[in-house]
Parts: structure tokens; sequence; C-alpha cells
């Protein structure tokens, strides 16, 4: 068999496989062999159909899975020969097989980028010292105080006016006719100027009293976050049962207590001031990571494959998707396709890949390897986080064995970023005072 290599460029290469004739006529040989034992033919006893007839009948199912097995075998064969590092799938050119002579395809291939030694030791990055304010923890706390809220009737005889919460029943209607997505809606409690519906929606129930039914019309916007009422006029049938106030409870000891884990408002001070932290904390390391990968992407020129960008690319999309899913709804609700996001998240695939690649290479380079401990270690963090037995992470990845390896890849570019920091300078700052990360 020849083998000969056409480059593309760096990460692209088209491979010229040429299979001998004898290789081909064997082959075809075969495949008749074997279906004259097993073909059943009007006429003939089995097994003694002359190959004439064979031919005659079924020459382009023989043709196609001669074809089919000559490229499975001779692309293997070939991709030993020249020992290439196969990024994604190959573009195979399949020419029609003939009877005689040699048979003669192209096949396109992406590999990965060989990529020079990476001098990733004195980056100088900046690290931000982040701290709770009090502003913060005044936030916090209004959240939690909100979640604990109650809402109550209004005591007063008025109408509805704005920052009323409000209950309401309400249906919507499209050239006079029930439309699925407005459809009747009983006792709804919104807050009149959230615009959880339109804010047009909320200033035509300003004036209503209890009791009370409306028709509102409204026209939504082009922009509308649900797609299918973009640019749509809908008339709404609502009726108004009560106008209510927000009651918030007062920041104590029994406020704390409600939220069912602490005695004091110092305990819940003290909790949310811990998770902030731990917040602050992954936030500095995300951001000396972006550091670290942009000063060694712009120190590392290499070309990369479009098959691992577009690998990158669809889990990007899938986890899109999923999200979606998750809340009841579809990229189209929100007037996105997988085109669109492939579009907009394709750089960002890119760059993933980029740090991928540079991350493998001084895994490489250094002769990281993972020690027991360390993947033992890897195992109880992933218990932790997601609040699962120990035993059954670890059963999990005994038997997925290609997931206990890409775990254990994840766990060797964490060994490697860390390398890379602790062989950093690294300034720490106020946040206010950050400026653009030297390289």
């Amino acid at each position: 068999m020849k083998v000969t290599v056409e480059d593309v460029s760096s990460v692209k290469k088209i491979l010229h496989i040429e299979i001998p004739e004898d290789r081909v006529i064997r082959e075809l040989d075969n495949a008749y062999k074997n279906l004259k034992k097993t073909a059943k033919i009007k006429g003939f006893r089995p097994g003694k159909a002359p190959r004439s007839v064979l031919e005659r009948l079924f020459k382009k199912d023989v043709h196609n899975d001669v074809t089919s097995k000559l490229l499975q075998d001779s692309f293997v064969e070939a991709l030993k020969e020249i020992d290439l590092n196969i990024a994604g799938n190959p573009k195979i050119d399949t020419p029609g097989l003939e009877e005689k002579g040699p048979y003669k395809y192209k096949a396109t291939v992406e590999i990965k980028p060989e990529i020079e030694e990476i001098d990733f030791k004195g980056l100088l990055l900046k690290k931000k010292l982040y701290q709770v304010t009090d502003e913060e923890m005044d936030v916090q706390l209004k959240m939690l105080q909100k979640n604990l809220a109650q809402q109550n009737p209004i005591s007063e005889d008025r109408a509805v006016r704005e920052n009323d919460f409000v209950l309401i029943d309400y249906e919507g209607f499209k050239d006079g006719k029930p439309f699925a997505e407005t459809q009747k809606t009983e006792n709804f409690t919104m807050k009149i100027s959230d615009g959880h519906i339109l804010k047009e929606f909320d200033e035509k129930l300003i004036g209503m009293q209890a009791g009370d039914t409306r028709e509102i019309k409204v026209n939504f916007p082009e922009n509308y976050f649900n797609a299918k009422l973009a640019n749509l006029e809908i008339t709404f049938q609502v009726k108004l049962h009560q106008i209510r106030e927000e009651i918030l409870p007062e920041f104590d000891d029994e406020f704390a207590q409600k939220l069912g884990q602490y005695e004091t408002l110092d305990d819940l001070k003290n909790a949310i001031t811990d998770n902030l932290n731990q917040g602050y904390a992954k936030r500095a390391e995300q951001e000396l990571n972006e550091q670290i990968f942009e000063a060694l992407i712009a120190k590392s020129e290499f070309e990369v494959p479009d098959a691992m960008v577009d690998f990158e690319l669809e889990g990007i999309i899938e986890e899109a998707e999923r999200s979606f899913a998750y809340h009841n709804k579809s990229m189209e609700d929100a007037g996105l396709s997988r085109e669109i996001l492939s579009e907009k998240y394709r750089d960002t695939a890119e760059k993933k890949v980029r740090r991928h690649l540079i991350l493998d290479k001084i895994v490489e380079q250094e002769n990281m390897t993972l020690t027991d401990q360390e993947l033992e270690d890897g195992f109880k963090e992933m218990a932790q986080t997601f609040n699962q037995p120990l035993e059954e992470i670890k059963n999990f990845y005994k038997q997925n064995e290609d997931k206990l390896e890409f775990f254990k890849h994840t766990l060797l570019e964490k060994k490697a970023i860390k390398l890379i920091i602790e062989s950093s300078t690294i300034e720490e700052v106020e946040p206010e005072l950050i400026q653009n990360p030297e390289t």
C-alpha cells in the first residue's frame, strides 16, 4: 500500500492512499465467495450460482461493502505508517471501485499542532485582594429579607399605584382568539413597575380597584425576550382580586433563626462573609488564570485544528440547550439558534482549545504525572462539590474508563496551572487599583 502526505497547513494534511490491485481483487473474490454461500437465486441451488449472475444481481452492494472494508482497513494502516496525531474525524473522498487497477482515494485529516517548548516561568501577575464591604453585606441581607417578606392585603380602600403588589387573573387574546403564549393564568402575583409581562401592561393596571375587570391592549417590542410574542399586539382580559403591600422582617436574631441554621444575626453575617470570601477566592483564581493564558497564548504561536474548535463549540451549545431545557424553554423562545450561537462563541471555543493545548504541552515538557494520592484527593473534592458519597464517585469512574482518563487529564491541567502560578511573581493589589496585566 502506498501512502503520501500532502501538507495543506501545519494542522491539515491530505493523505493520498493507493491500495494495490491484487488486494482489491482478493477482497472482491472473498466477497463474492461469501455471497455465493448465502445468496438465494431462483433457478440455482444454494452455493451453485455462477459469479456472473452474482455480479449482475449484487454488484453494487458487493462493491459498496468491499469499498467500506478497504477504506476502514487501509486508513488504519496508513495512520500507523505515517504516525500522525489525528484530531477529529477524517473527511474521506470515496471514488467508485473498479474491478481492475488499484483503488486510490484521498483522506483529509487534521492533527494536533506541534508546539515549541513554552517558557512559563517568571510571569508577572496581579491578584486582587477582594474584601467584603458593608454595602455588599447590606445587599445580601436585603435579598434574604426579600425572601422572607410577606404580602398582606392593604387595609385602605384605594386604587392600584406604582410599586404595589397585585393579585390578578389574566388571559391574552390575539385577533380575538386565545393565544398559547398568553394562556389563562389565575391568582398571579406581580409587582407594578417590575415589567414581568411588559411595562406597558403594568402601567395600564394603575387605577384599578379590587374586584375590577379591565381590557388591556399592549404591543410587544421586536426584541421581546419571548420571540413568539415579538411584534405582536395582544389584548388581555384582566381581573384584579387584591392590592397587597409587602411587609419586610426586621434584621434581628429572630430574622436569622427563620433562615433555619443560625442562632443570632451575627452567626448569619459570619456565614454570609464566609460565602462571599469563597466566591472572591474563586474570582481571584479565575482572574489569575485569565492573565496566565493571555500571556502564554501571546508567547505561543500555533494553528488550531478546526475539528478541535468544533468539538469545544458543540459542548458550549449543548450546555446552552441544557440550560434552556432546565428552565422549560428553548433557544427559539429567546430568538436564538445553533447557528447564531456558533457564530457568537466560536472565538471562545478557539481560546479554550488553545488553553488545553498549552497546558498539554506544559504537562508533557515537565514530565508531570498524577500520584495515587492526588487522584484520591480529586475524588474527595468532587464528592464534596456534588454532595455525593466518595465511594459512589469512585465506582462511577471505575465503570467509565474514558471518563476516568478525562478526569485524570483535568487534574493534570490543574496541576500545571498550580506550577505556573508558583513559578510566577504575584503582586497583590486593591481591586480599584488593578491595571492591565503585564506579561
